[in-house]
């Protein structure tokens, strides 16, 4: 049974393209291929960064808090109750009127007793701003180191400036050692990130997040497999240039620095606008859609990469709606800018050069430019 599971998921066909086998793939004449079992060194590589991560953020990122002043807020804790705290935690942290009333009589306090002693419960599960500002530290941090790896590892390569050599003499292209690691680093990261979903800040678009996790190391494992790495070292380089600055925003922004976040800010989307959804999309989907198919047959594997491709595409421009809606509240409602407290990603779809004009002038002559934005 498993014998056939194992032939059926490793049949080339699935796989690679017409007249193409997997001894195509194996070491021989010089050149050295991605091996599937190389994998499994993302998850000591996951470890490892977890561990690196913890000793950042304690001996780096938490001094570096302190040292900007950036403490958490001081919370009244709820006082204890055993009936209370069994129903927070079993049933609902935001009960109903009708489960308040039902909680009265079995405690034999006020409905505002209770409400407030859910209230007060429900801010002990929040996370400090210092949390939130280490992790924003460890991920602006490994972000800005894959980065500038990959433009080392990328900056002589000629498909860094000709799309078509992607496909040169696929699949028979050597992986180079710049590769290897550059992917390693990043899924482990990404896996990383996996593992301690239960422990980091839960945002807004935790779901997504989970989503957008799974889809990279999905594409990054099928494009290690079929010897996708060139085009696979293109996308992780355009994802990581402005996740850098995204991180950074935050950092400023729980420094309460909101004129350089709000700048910051502006730069990002930018950058954002240029690599997301215009680069990635017309340039790299692009590649990986319409030039394979001047050299061989479209096959499973080719339909497979483009429609994660498509999956990232598809949350870019989810990410995209969330933030017009504060840009819009921004400019129009005079709404503090706040958006790097949350996890999000952007393209400016109508207008950009003109919107972001506009974003900086109101920043500039905004009431709170200069003195941080009221509260």
């Amino acid at each position: 049974m498993l014998q056939t599971v194992a032939e059926w998921l490793w049949w080339e066909s699935l796989w690679l393209p017409a007249n193409v086998s997997w001894s195509d793939l194996e070491d021989k004449e010089g050149r050295v291929y991605a091996k599937a079992s190389q994998l499994y060194a993302a998850l000591p590589c996951a470890l490892c960064l977890l561990l690196v991560r913890y000793v950042f953020e304690r001996c780096l990122a938490m001094p570096l808090a302190n040292a900007w002043g950036i403490k958490d807020r001081v919370r009244l804790t709820a006082e204890q109750n055993p009936l209370l705290e069994k129903f927070f935690c079993s049933q609902a942290r935001n009960p109903s009127q009708a489960d308040v009333r039902s909680l009265c009589k079995k405690t034999g306090w006020p409905q505002r007793r209770v409400e407030v002693w859910f209230r007060r419960r429900r801010n002990q599960d929040r996370p400090g701003l210092q949390k939130r500002f280490c992790e924003a530290c460890w991920r602006g941090f490994f972000y800005l180191s894959a980065f500038l790896g990959g433009i080392w590892a990328l900056h002589d390569k000629p498909w860094l400036y000709n799309l078509k050599e992607v496909w040169a003499g696929f699949p028979k292209q050597s992986m180079l050692p710049s590769q290897y690691w550059y992917y390693l680093l990043e899924m482990g990261f990404y896996l990383s990130l996996l593992l301690s979903l239960t422990i980091d800040v839960k945002r807004k678009d935790f779901k997504e997040q989970v989503i957008h996790h799974i889809a990279t190391l999905t594409l990054l494992s099928f494009s290690w497999i079929s010897n996708y790495i060139r085009i696979g070292t293109l996308v992780m380089v355009v994802h990581d240039s402005s996740d850098v600055l995204l991180e950074g925003g935050k950092l400023l922004n729980y420094a309460k620095w909101h004129q350089a976040a709000n700048g910051i800010f502006v730069v990002f989307t930018a950058l954002f606008m240029v690599t997301r959804l215009v680069i990635f999309p017309f340039w790299l989907i692009h590649c990986t859609w319409v030039y394979p198919m001047e050299q061989f047959a479209p096959f499973f594997g080719y339909y497979f990469f483009n429609v994660m491709l498509l999956v990232l595409q598809i949350l870019h421009i989810y990410w995209a709606f969330l933030i017009l809606r504060m840009v819009y509240n921004f400019i129009f409602n005079k709404v503090c800018l706040k958006v790097f407290d949350k996890q999000l990603q952007l393209l400016l779809l109508f207008n950009p050069l003109l919107i972001l004009l506009k974003i900086y002038s109101a920043a500039l002559s905004h009431p709170a430019a200069g003195r941080g934005c009221s509260k």
